[in-house]
C-alpha cells in the first residue's frame, strides 16, 4: 500500500502553527510528513520560513510519524553541517527520518555571495556533497578539496544505520542521474504521463529505494474557492525551470508571476472540493510507480483539508 504523508509548508505557516497542524494530521490518519529546508518563501503572501532542522526535532518528538526534508548542501551549509544534522535526527529517532538532497535554488543560496553556478556545476557540486556526507555518516574523517572544501571533518554522534539519502529531481534527466547515487527519488506532481517518465527514468537507470511524490493540491468547499486560494498562494511556484531555479528574491518571484492567471495555476495545482476526486488523484499517482505520496494543501488554512482527508479519503484508502 502506498504511504500517504502530509507536507508541512514552512514557507506559508509559522513553526508553532505547523507543529500543531502536523499533530492534527497524524490524528486524521496520515502515516508520515515531510518539509522543505528554505531560507525564504516564494512570495510576500506566503510570508514565512521557519528553520526546518530545528522544527524537525520538535515534530519528531511530538508525533510518531516519519519525516523527510528536502535540502541543498554545498551553499548555506557545508556538507559537514548537513551530515551532522542528518546524523543527529536519525540517532534520536531511528528509522523515522530521510533527507532528499537537491542542487538548490538561488533564492535560498545567493546569500553567501558566490556566483550562482550553472546547472551542470550545481549537479557536480551536489555529487561531491553526497560523497562527503556518506563518508561522514560512515564514521570517516574527511578532507576534500573540489567545488566544496572540507578539512579533517568527522561527525562523532552517529546513528547505528544511516538514514536514506534520496535524490531530488523534477526532470527525467536529473532522475536518471540521481539513480547513480541516491537511495530513492523525491519528485513533484506533474501531468501523469510526465510524472511516469520521471519515475521510469529513475528505475530504468537502476534507481533503488522508494519513489516519493510531493503533490500540490488546493481543497476547499467549492472548486472556485480552491482555485482562488491556489492562485493567491502558489502562482509563484509554477514558474518553469530554469527561471524558478535562478530568481533570487521574493520580489523577483512576485514580479515574474504577476500575470499568471488562476486557470494556469489550476493546471498545475490539483484544485477540488470533492473527496472522490482527491482519492482518484492518489490512485493515478500510485499507478505511476510512487511508493509514497505527500499531499501539500497550498492553503494557509488546513482545517477543511484535514477534515476531508480524515473523514473521507484516508479511511477509503486504508480499506483497499
Amino acid at each position: 500500500m502506498t504511504l500517504l504523508g502530509f507536507h508541512c509548508s514552512h514557507e506559508q505557516l509559522d513553526p508553532r502553527t505547523l507543529l500543531d497542524l502536523v499533530k492534527e494530521a497524524e490524528a486524521a490518519g496520515f502515516d508520515a510528513a515531510m518539509c522543505s529546508d528554505h531560507l525564504t518563501p516564494w512570495s510576500e503572501r506566503q510570508g514565512e520560513s521557519g528553520y526546518a532542522w530545528s522544527w524537525l526535532g520538535a515534530a519528531l518528538e511530538a508525533t510518531s510519524l516519519s519525516f523527510g526534508v528536502v535540502t541543498a548542501p554545498g551553499y548555506r551549509y557545508n556538507p559537514v553541517i548537513t551530515a551532522q544534522a542528518v546524523a543527529t535526527l536519525e540517532q534520536l529517532y531511528p528509522g523515522r527520518f530521510w533527507a532528499a538532497l537537491g542542487s538548490g535554488e538561488a533564492m535560498n543560496e545567493h546569500i553567501i555571495g558566490e556566483r550562482w553556478p550553472t546547472r551542470p556545476e550545481r549537479n557536480a557540486r551536489l555529487r561531491e556533497c553526497v560523497d562527503v556526507i556518506r563518508a561522514l555518516l560512515a564514521g570517516e574523517e574527511v578532507t576534500h578539496r573540489g567545488l566544496i572544501t572540507v578539512d579533517r571533518a568527522r561527525v562523532w554522534s552517529l546513528p547505528d544505520i544511516p538514514p536514506p539519502l534520496l535524490g531530488a529531481a523534477v526532470t527525467k534527466e536529473t532522475a536518471a542521474w540521481a539513480a547513480s547515487w541516491a537511495d530513492g527519488l523525491a519528485t513533484i506532481l506533474q501531468p501523469v504521463d510526465e510524472l511516469r517518465r520521471v519515475v521510469d527514468a529513475y528505475r530504468d537507470a537502476g534507481g533503488r529505494g522508494d519513489v516519493v511524490v510531493q503533490a500540490q493540491v488546493s481543497v476547499a468547499p467549492t472548486r472556485e474557492q480552491a482555485v482562488h486560494t491556489a492562485h493567491d498562494q502558489w502562482r509563484t511556484n509554477i514558474l518553469p525551470p530554469p527561471l524558478c531555479w535562478d530568481l533570487e528574491t521574493v520580489r523577483h518571484y512576485d514580479q515574474a508571476a504577476e500575470f499568471i492567471s488562476p486557470e494556469a495555476v489550476a493546471d498545475s495545482v490539483f484544485c477540488t472540493s470533492e473527496a472522490a476526486e482527491l482519492s482518484e488523484l492518489l490512485t493515478r499517482i500510485t499507478d505511476t510507480g510512487a511508493d509514497r505520496i505527500y499531499l501539500h494543501n497550498v492553503d494557509k488554512k488546513q482545517e477543511y483539508f484535514l477534515k476531508v482527508m480524515g473523514e473521507s479519503v484516508l479511511p477509503q484508502v486504508m480499506s483497499r
